[in-house]
């Protein structure tokens, strides 16, 4: 029974439905911003490829190669410092394995936390956006139908209809004479009218 409780629990769960319209509505929100973007590039690339076409290309390959030369030496010296300063002793080693294994589980867990909370505020925003797209469906529903049948107009409730001619109105006061009244039970009691 647990498993069945389990799966409709699951089954059942709304969140990672808010969690994909959350998703979707963000991804729109992000799209919106393209067009702006977009504009950006168009205004800032003609200065771009101005500044690369003046560039002599003598200039930038020299550049390279100063920077790959001086990686190359800070490399080496960083790589002769950790053999240097690398500790043989293997209770050490074998510490800091451990120490690094237990790290890495502490920052594991503090990345699920955080996928967590991420997960819950995209799925709380994912249920507001399918409450206001539901509220707005209504609206257009709605619109949609006083479009289609027009406004509607209040219906007045009558108690009794009125008769259409005088002899209509005789027959119905006859069959109200012809009624008999209504019979009293034994079991009601009269009460007696308050004194003055």
């Amino acid at each position: 029974m647990a498993i069945t409780d389990d799966l409709r629990k699951t089954l059942s769960d709304p969140k990672p439905l808010y969690f994909a319209a959350g998703t979707a509505d963000l991804a729109i929100q992000q799209a919106k911003k393209v067009p702006g973007l977009v504009d950006q590039l168009r205004t800032e690339a003609p200065a771009r490829i101005e500044a690369v076409r003046n560039t002599d290309p003598k200039a930038v390959q020299e550049k390279a190669a100063a920077r790959a030369k001086e990686a190359q030496e800070n490399l080496q010296t960083k790589v002769n410092e950790f053999i240097g300063t690398l500790d043989v002793d293997l209770k050490k080693l074998g510490e800091s394995a451990q120490d690094l294994a237990l790290r890495g589980v502490g920052v594991a867990a503090e990345y699920a936390v955080r996928a967590r909370e991420a997960y819950e505020k995209v799925a709380e925003h994912g249920e507001q956006a399918v409450k206001t797209w539901r509220g707005e469906a209504a609206e257009e529903i709605e619109d949609l139908a006083i479009a289609v049948e027009g406004k509607p107009e209040p219906v007045q409730v009558r108690d009794e209809p009125k008769p259409a001619t005088a002899e209509a109105a005789a027959e119905g006061k006859a069959e109200a004479k012809k009624a008999p009244a209504p019979r009293k039970s034994a079991t009601t009691k009269k009460t007696p009218p308050p004194a003055k």
